[in-house]
């Protein structure tokens, strides 16, 4: 029985980290597409923020029962490694950014600023997480 709370656990803790992975896609596409009738700041960075977000989202997806600081270590490492091979100038990888999905998750050209949005973004979802889990009642037995 034990086994398959847990997988239960897993299957939710994977669908919850799925659903707010949608939400994370949804809110930056939003941010690029009205980026004209948003506050400036916002519209300059919110994408990135919210890109950043999806990382770790997408990392609560794929390991939701590793530790907090591996997966925002994971999601951070990966988000920066994205936009430090921008700074890389390969044929193939150039066209790949042409295309609207390369430009979504590849990024199309090395920003510092980027940086720190993608440390906000994933610093965000951290503090999400722990606003969430904390706030969670227990179950007896649990």
């Amino acid at each position: 029985m034990n086994a398959l709370m847990q997988a239960h656990t897993g299957f939710r803790a994977r669908f919850t980290w799925i659903a707010l992975a949608i939400v994370a896609i949804a809110l930056g596409i939003g941010s690029r597409t009205y980026g004209g009738v948003l506050p400036p700041f916002l519209a300059t960075y919110a994408g990135d923020t919210l890109w950043a977000m999806l990382v770790y989202a997408l990392a609560g997806a794929l390991a939701p029962r590793a530790r907090l600081r591996t997966r925002a270590f994971c999601a951070l490492t990966f988000a920066f490694a994205i936009e430090f091979s921008q700074l890389i100038k390969v044929e193939w990888l150039d066209a790949a950014r042409k295309t609207r999905l390369g430009a979504l998750v590849l990024g199309q050209g090395f920003l510092w600023s980027d940086l720190a949005c993608y440390a906000a973004g994933i610093a965000l979802g951290v503090l999400g997480e722990l606003l969430v889990s904390t706030s969670r009642p227990r179950r007896p037995g649990s």
